[in-house]
């Protein structure tokens, strides 16, 4: 069976740049994340690996809402000039980058996506809480800091909603992680009520003259920020590729 560790490019590397007490060390951050790499296909066993970076096209998130991860620390200018040595050495090692049209999470959702549609198994190398939504038994997510497999059942028992409604949860409740919005004044533990009550948005929104008068007020004002909420919430599974699974075969 194709297992494929497909490897969050930015994620692994700015969490790791982060802790380093020289950050214009650049060489000593490329044999750190070669040594991660290594550790990582060691434990997984994968047949096919692939980085995944960020494009230059601007995302059809930030088109759609112009805060979008905004307030987001800009990457360090030592970092960002040390990013052309560390595809480098990556390439000479036989390490597949994968150049995604603008979000890199899209790609990932698409790549892991495909393969479990043909039987494979993708493991996503990412702490972006987002993956959750498309975890099932042959796609996985994986926490290198943490050394563990994200847990849906205690992601469950975290948010206080089904997996399958993590996405309304997220349209209603905002996520931090990613700066998207949700409703003004619906917080996690309200909007897990409202999902656990009404079971999805829709419902919610056809019930709401059995709401107290100021959460009924606030979600009809915030109706039109969850559509947005929700769209920026949800991974794209059919993003072009310029790509085969061929080519990221470990040698």
């Amino acid at each position: 069976m194709n297992r494929l560790l497909i490897i969050d490019a930015l994620n692994l590397i700015r969490r790791m740049h982060a802790t380093q007490p020289d950050e214009s060390d650049m060489d000593a951050l490329t044999l750190r994340l070669v040594s991660a790499t290594q550790k990582l296909i060691s434990f997984h066993s994968p047949t096919h690996l692939v980085f995944v970076w960020e494009g230059s096209k601007e995302s059809w998130r930030k088109e759609l809402y112009q805060d979008y991860k905004k307030g987001r620390k800009p990457m360090p200018e030592a970092l960002n000039q040390g990013l052309k040595q560390i595809k480098t050495e990556f390439d000479e090692r036989g390490w597949f980058s994968l150049t995604a049209e603008s979000e890199a999470d899209d790609a990932i959702a698409t790549l892991a996506t495909k393969l479990a549609e043909h039987g494979g198994e993708a493991i996503i190398v990412s702490t972006d809480a987002g993956f959750t939504q498309l975890l099932h038994p042959s796609i996985k997510q994986w926490d290198h800091y943490a050394q563990q497999y994200f847990d849906v059942k205690k992601l469950e028992q975290k948010y206080g909603v089904e997996q399958n409604q993590f996405l309304e949860f997220w349209a209603l409740a905002g996520s931090s992680g990613n700066k998207i919005p949700g409703i003004t004044g619906i917080g996690p533990k309200s909007a897990a009520e409202l999902l656990k009550t009404f079971r999805s948005i829709a419902n919610i929104y056809i019930s709401l003259n059995t709401l107290g008068e100021k959460q009924a007020k606030k979600l009809a004002e915030g109706k039109e920020m969850a559509r947005i909420s929700y769209k920026l919430s949800k991974m794209v599974t059919n993003s072009p590729l310029k790509a085969r699974l061929s080519d990221f075969r470990i040698n």
